[in-house]
């Protein structure tokens, strides 16, 4: 099947490379251009030695001093006083404990033991009185406590130094404390050493007196010893150092030369791994022909993408696996060992990495090979099953619930499949209680099943019913599950659409009366102009009839036009065409302003203006024409159905929220039975006989006014009382 050596050469190149990549980047830095003695194991060792010689040998604390040290704080004491509540939930806590205990002795004549309870409470309730009545008193008891954590400290560390002793007892050490000039020895640090380190007055050895590791001993759960209080460094001069001898009997040595032995083995791979690389890199052509003419490609090729992929993951994970088998029976040489032995079981694993690799790299250049352009990737893609499958997990978690329902139902199908094949086919009383547990479970999920296809066929009828036409019906709700939350949308959906019907209805309904009122409108004032204009043709009407006619005529003009430029102006503003020049307004004054030119309008008409503003001015970003033409617009509307005799309540202030709000209140002249949204709508008047000669347009104007400028625009009706209602917010 291999005619030529040279590819088969270049892929085993190739999987040494890879391999040297692996592995130098697992233990690289481990190893390039570091000793034995610069290795973490080694380091770590070291550190650990370095933070216990202080605290077991060389500043070993002594009882006396650690409680010399003690503080005790204000803080400790109240905390002490009044952790179990004040002095008298204390006293009465004490005395609740002992007055069961007590009756109970006085109950079978047990004098001596009554009076040993009473002595006994008498004697916690002196001490706790005593803690509320002397800060000395309390400062005794919490520093028995802490000189007790000392002492345990003490006993732990004392047992600690013999361990310490005993498991470093192959260092040596000669250290001077540079304050006292007392020096500290252990062996001879004369001895030749495999590693040394010294200590100067620019590079002291700082050692602590308290151990790191012993914490737990000045802790507990009713009092503590702050270590900062406790501890102290000493710098000392001098030589640690591990003498070659002693090395050599913990085989710390054999550690060296574990170490050496593996830098001269990876830096062999690695070295050979980049003349490797370039061998690889040369002869790439060759191997992908010869992989590519392989005839076991035309297999995978024939199969959906999903496989190739599949065993190309599974041959990938069992190349590392592979790859860290071999990394390891090179990096953790045991110390002792049968070399031989050792190296045929480690040719052996290298074999199968190059085996397992072989099938890696050439199923990756196959699949390569078909997927190597865009399009064909899409292809396959689209073509998988994972695809399809994608899609339909897709629709299925649209709904958790229904998807949770759904693997929860798939679980206990195959949990109870099998049970049962288990039952079938083994023996004895384990299968038979796994088939009762898939009963317990699958009689229950099959009921469950069940009752949901059925109600699943009740909602698709309803909503059948729905989609007909017919609505007066509610889809039934049974329960709290996926099925019954549809049923309450398509019962949202039914209202919603009975909704839009009746909105639907009174749209008709409002387009007939604005059609019925602006031909009504439009052609009152007309007629009158057509009927005057007739009249004055005849030649034998007077001169004072004619002035007459005249004026009549110049009031249904100027009637008709306002009526018509109300309309466009709506019109325009409805459509978004308005444009605004808006500026900081004072809107305190703007009011005072444009309600003081309809004051004697207001006395004329028999109304009573009632105004509030505020003092401070109120300022807001606004066109001040449109928003003069609002607050004149309201005012007139109070003018036209406002009942004579009245009060009218204009007020102007700043709400909690920071907003400004202007408010027109009044009695209405005319019974206001309608909706009071629809006031809103063009040519809506209260009153609906249409007494007077309002275009209908006011209040929509002012709505569009208000629209346009994000503002909020309300009307409230309380039976003859009518209140509009403006908020802007303030700049």
């Amino acid at each position: 099947m291999l005619k030529n050596w040279k590819p088969l050469l270049v892929l085993l190149c190739l999987i040494w490379v890879i391999f040297g990549i692996f592995t130098f980047s697992k233990i690289g830095y481990q190893y390039i251009g570091k000793s034995y003695f610069q290795s973490e194991n080694f380091q770590h060792e070291l550190d650990n030695f370095q933070s216990e010689l202080g605290p077991f040998v060389l500043n070993m604390p002594i009882a006396e001093d650690l409680k010399s040290k003690i503080v005790v704080t204000q803080n400790e004491i109240e905390e002490h006083r009044n952790r179990y509540g004040t002095l008298g939930e204390q006293i009465d806590s004490i005395k609740a404990q002992y007055e069961g205990r007590i009756q109970e002795a006085a109950n079978v004549n047990a004098t001596e033991l009554k009076a040993k309870l009473e002595k006994e409470r008498d004697a916690i309730v002196k001490d706790i009185t005593g803690n509320f009545e002397d800060d000395e008193h309390v400062r005794k008891k919490i520093l028995a406590q802490k000189e007790e954590l000392v002492d345990q400290y003490i006993k732990a560390a004392n047992e600690e130094a013999k361990s310490f002793a005993k498991n470093y007892n192959y260092w040596s050490y000669e250290l001077t404390n540079i304050e006292t000039g007392k020096t500290y020895r252990s062996g001879d640090v004369s001895d030749s050493s495999a590693f040394k380190i010294k200590y100067n007055g620019q590079h002291p050895l700082t050692a602590w007196n308290i151990s790191g590791n012993l914490n737990q001993f000045v802790y507990r759960a009713d009092s503590y010893v702050d270590i900062e209080d406790l501890r102290e460094s000493t710098d000392y001069t001098g030589i640690i150092t591990i003498s070659k001898k002693s090395a050599q009997e913990v085989d710390t040595l054999g550690g060296y030369d574990h170490f050496t032995r593996n830098q001269y083995m990876f830096y062999f791979i690695w070295l050979t791994s980049i003349v490797a690389a370039i061998f690889a890199w040369k002869g790439r052509k060759e191997v992908l022909q010869m992989v590519q003419g392989l005839k076991e490609k035309e297999a995978l090729a024939k199969m959906k993408i999903d496989y190739p992929i599949g065993l190309l993951i599974i041959s990938a994970f069992i190349y590392y696996i592979a790859s860290e088998i071999a990394f390891e029976s090179i990096e953790f040489v045991p110390y002792q060992s049968n070399y031989v032995h050792y190296l045929i079981s480690l040719l052996f694993k290298i074999g199968a990495l190059i085996i397992i690799a072989m099938l890696f790299f050439v199923q990756l250049i196959w699949l390569y090979d078909r997927v190597n352009t865009t399009q064909k990737l899409k292809e396959d893609l689209k073509a998988s099953y994972l695809w399809s499958l994608g899609g339909s997990i897709t629709d299925l978690f649209i709904n958790r619930s229904i998807a949770l329902h759904s693997v929860v139902m798939i679980g206990a199908a195959f949990f109870g499949g099998g049970s049962l094949v288990a039952t079938m086919v083994g023996g004895g009383g384990f299968p038979f209680l796994m088939l009762g547990i898939c009963a317990m479970i699958g009689i229950p999920a099959m009921i469950l099943f069940l009752s949901r296809m059925g109600y699943l066929n009740r909602i698709m009828k309803d909503t059948k019913d729905m989609a007909e036409g017919r609505l007066n019906r509610d889809v039934k709700v049974m329960g709290k599950s996926p099925l019954a939350g549809h049923a309450e949308n398509l019962n949202h959906l039914r209202e919603g659409v009975r909704t839009s019907m009746h909105e639907q209805a009174k749209s008709e309904r409002l387009k007939t009366e604005l059609i019925t009122n602006v031909s009504h409108d439009l052609r009152t004032p007309l007629t009158s102009i057509i009927t005057y204009t007739d009249l004055l043709k005849n030649p034998d009407v007077t001169e004072e009839e004619r002035k007459q006619y005249i004026h009549i005529l110049d009031k249904k003009s100027e009637r008709l036009k306002l009526l018509i430029e109300d309309l466009f102006e709506v019109s325009k503003m409805a459509s978004g065409n308005m444009e605004l020049h808006r500026t900081r307004v004072d809107l305190t004054q703007l009011v005072q302003q444009a309600v003081g030119e309809h004051e004697e309008d207001l006395a004329q008409a028999h109304l009573d203006l009632r105004m509030t503003k505020p003092h401070e001015p109120i300022y807001a970003y606004v066109d001040g024409q449109k928003w003069w033409r609002l607050i004149d617009n309201l005012i007139v509307n109070v003018l036209k159905y406002a009942l004579e005799g009245t009060r009218v309540y204009v007020t102007l202030k700043r709400t909690a929220e920071g907003d400004a709000e202007f408010t027109v209140k009044n009695v209405a002249k005319y019974e206001i039975s309608e909706n009071a949204d629809e006031l809103f709508e063009r040519f809506k008047r209260a009153d609906a006989s249409r007494h007077t000669e309002g275009s209908g347009l006011g209040l929509a104007i002012a709505q569009s006014i208000v629209d346009l400028h994000g503002a909020r625009m309300s009307i409230e009706v309380d039976g003859d009382l009518f209140k509009v209602i403006v908020r802007i917010p303030t700049a």
